[in-house]
């Protein structure tokens, strides 16, 4: 796969049915803005959106005059819910015409992710309020992700008979631990600052600072030949102006276990490392028989969490986060197209979506297969094959200064909180001086970032150990 060639494709263009108001643009000085306006259906992604968004998006790449790009959400409640899978289930019930309507649907929602992974210029999400599915499609793959205490976080994808795409391969594969694993089988969702503290956000304001912040970025001033990097860093100090407190990230409203740190956390990496979800069951199993009540309390629901989940959906989740960690980015979009494609012919998708979404009251899907027993390893294979007579995903041709098209790490991820990874090397580095000096070295190379000091605590007490004067990183346990 990631041998072949890239293929490009033409431009998206709007269809006379296209809604002429679903999406809005508007300009102030150099802040080009993109509102999605579907309030009613929490600004849920469709087809028309996408075909509005694309061509514009490449507009403002040829200007001279378009600075920054910020994307939002309209209304009180969602920045973007996901896309509208209640319309494409609809579609799939017509058989292998309406699946492929579906398909294309994906490959326009993949082309604009792509796009927004690789961008020329400094792109913004204001992930203020609902951000699932298709709306961290939206956002994840930007420079700069901005969460705010409305902010809810999920991929639940498998609770509908899918798997975590718009780049989820690449994406939660990247997280710190098994963090990225657990959200994806568990649908697990993230309030406010703990999408931040977790590596969703690359920062958190409070929400009703965020008309002063646009207004503030419309007022920058970049030198004509100032390069991407240049302009990144010049946007990364003004939204630091903006940031200077943090919220405790204690566990939110509606987030039974959201606050991923200390033992939790633990637990997390030790059960959810495992390769099949068998062997994540089993381990979640022994963490129930623990002594301490709140690991033992998380293990016992997080059992019973993912038997809901679609066995399909696990099985096909967990081996794309597997492999993802070794996907470019392109590669990504262009394989999880074919495992959309395969999961509209899949009866698990419809009958998931009009189960959770369609039928009022909710009623319990019932999946086919019914059992991980059931779902064999030849039945995952055929998610990850691309048939001969399998149209691969055509991506945009990218524009001068775009970024490399086949990146394995996020080229931005600089202006997010510290990995555990960077922590690791600078506790190799300083850590015989001990953790002030480790934390200190962090918080100077981090610029003094809101956050840092905060993380670097807590991954400190995690994963090092004392040593003479100083620390060490605890060696990783061999899995059982």
């Amino acid at each position: 796969m990631s041998s072949s060639p890239t293929r490009y494709g033409a431009m998206p263009k709007e269809l006379p049915s296209d809604d002429p108001d679903d999406v809005l643009f508007n300009s102030l000085y150099g802040v080009r803005t993109i509102e999605l306006n579907r309030p009613k259906k929490l600004n849920s992604l469709n087809g028309s959106m996408a075909r509005k968004i694309l061509p514009r998006l490449r507009e403002w790449e040829k200007s001279q005059m378009a600075n920054v790009i910020m994307i939002t959400g309209a209304g009180p409640k969602a920045f973007c819910a996901g896309g509208d899978v209640a319309e494409l289930a609809q579609q799939n019930k017509e058989g292998p015409e309406g699946q492929k309507k579906s398909t294309d649907y994906f490959g326009l929602e993949y082309q604009l992710d792509h796009l927004i992974a690789t961008y020329s210029k400094p792109y913004i999400a204001v992930m203020d309020g609902i951000t699932m599915g298709g709306g961290v499609g939206l956002s994840v793959h930007a420079p700069f992700r901005i969460a705010t205490e409305k902010t809810v976080f999920a991929m639940p994808e498998t609770t509908i008979g899918f798997f975590p795409d718009v780049g989820g391969s690449f994406f939660l594969s990247r997280l710190d631990g098994e963090i990225g694993t657990y959200l994806a089988l568990t649908s697990e969702r993230l309030q406010g600052v703990q999408a931040f503290y977790a590596g969703i956000a690359t920062h958190y304001l409070d929400s009703s600072l965020l008309p002063q912040l646009t207004t503030r970025l419309s007022e920058l001033v970049f030198r004509d030949y100032a390069s991407l990097s240049e302009r990144l860093d010049l946007i990364n100090s003004t939204i630091a102006e903006f940031t200077s407190s943090l919220p405790s990230p204690d566990l939110g409203k509606g987030s039974s276990h959201g606050d991923l740190s200390g033992k939790l956390r633990e637990a997390i990496d030790r059960t959810f490392k495992h390769d099949t979800v068998e062997d994540i069951l089993s381990a979640l199993g022994q963490e129930a028989q623990s002594g301490d009540e709140y690991i033992s309390s998380w293990a016992k629901q997080t059992q019973k969490t993912i038997a809901l989940r679609s066995p399909t959906s696990l099985r096909v989740t967990l081996r794309q986060l597997r492999e993802g960690k070794n996907w470019n980015i392109s590669e990504t979009f262009i394989r999880e197209h074919r495992m959309a494609a395969k999961f509209m012919a899949h009866p698990d998708f419809v009958e998931g979506v009009s189960a959770r979404l369609i039928n009022k009251p909710p009623t319990q899907p019932v999946w086919k297969p019914a059992s991980l027993a059931e779902v064999s390893k030849e039945d995952v294979d055929e998610f990850f094959t691309i048939p001969p007579e399998f149209e691969p995903l055509a991506l945009l041709e990218p524009q001068e200064g775009a970024l490399d098209q086949h990146f394995k790490e996020y080229p931005h991820s600089v202006f997010a909180l510290p990995s555990e990874a960077d922590i690791e090397q600078l506790v190799r580095a300083y850590g015989h001086d001990g953790p002030k000096a480790v934390i200190q070295a962090v918080v100077s190379r981090w610029n003094n970032k809101v956050g840092v000091r905060e993380k670097v605590q807590e991954v400190l007490a995690r994963k090092t150990k004392p040593e003479d004067k100083g620390i060490s990183w605890k060696p990783q346990m061999p899995s059982l």
